[in-house]
């Protein structure tokens, strides 16, 4: 169920509890700003979720509260998996779902990096 981006941070939220070692994950990078792990229903041969160890609902409270430091570690070990996983050669999408209308259903930002094959067109035509 598509979740409203503007409602306030739920401690209890999936990635909430990953990030606590509550609910296990297959990790593959880790450090001061982010978690990324493996999506457990994958949508392409590599489907990695990265997220923020901060409490933000989603890009638009990320983008508007984090500290630059924040946001530049963020976007750095995005860059990092997708290099750690050789997908900057043949490309890769990034997907951040936001509120109802972007479809988002975990109340804590999150970034979907897919690859390892031709992804096609983002939206059907």
């Amino acid at each position: 169920m598509p979740i409203d981006a503007t409602l306030p941070y739920d401690d209890n939220n999936i990635f909430a509890r990953i990030l606590r070692g509550e609910i296990p994950a297959k990790r593959v990078y880790e450090d001061d700003f982010a978690l990324a792990f493996h999506d457990i229903a994958p949508q392409a041969p590599v489907h990695v979720l990265v997220i923020p160890k901060g409490a933000y609902v989603s890009w638009e409270d990320f983008s508007a509260r984090a500290p630059d430091a924040e946001i530049a570690g963020f976007v750095r070990a995005v860059g990092h998996v997708a290099r750690e996983h050789g997908l900057v050669a043949p490309g890769y999408r990034l997907l951040a779902n936001v509120g109802g209308h972007g479809g988002q259903e975990v109340p804590h930002l999150h970034v979907h990096l897919f690859g390892g094959q031709p992804l096609g067109p983002m939206l059907a035509r």
